[in-house]
């Protein structure tokens, strides 16, 4: 089963990479999303890409997976900082951390009973 959610998360990786690297506009859904909006979709992802990253089991700690989880979104807001339709947000960051925030400690939690 662990194989299965890797693969997911290998793939989610991939889609999140895509939609945020391409012209924002050019996602006619994203682009009308208000700013509150936007960093909750910011939450959700990051929440399911941490979650689903601790469901694979990979050979490393938690922490460590949810801090490179951190480390990808941060990246992609570099990137956002140097892309002609993309800005640089200091708020994406904060929905980012607080997803992968989240996700990690319901883990834990789940892990506990």
């Amino acid at each position: 089963m662990r194989y299965l959610f890797k693969y997911i998360f290998y793939i989610s990786v991939l889609i999140v990479f895509f939609l945020s690297i391409v012209n924002a506009s050019d996602i006619e859904m994203f682009a009308r999303l208000s700013f509150l909006s936007d960093k909750a979709v910011h939450g959700l992802i990051y929440f399911y890409l941490t979650f689903i990253g601790l469901l694979s089991k990979f050979k490393i700690k938690d922490i460590s997976i949810a801090s490179l989880i951190f480390l990808f979104g941060f990246i992609i807001e570099i990137i956002h900082y140097f892309h002609p339709y993309r800005y640089f947000e200091y708020f994406d960051l904060l929905a980012n951390l607080i997803g992968v925030t989240i996700a990690l400690l319901i883990f834990k939690l789940k892990n506990i009973y």
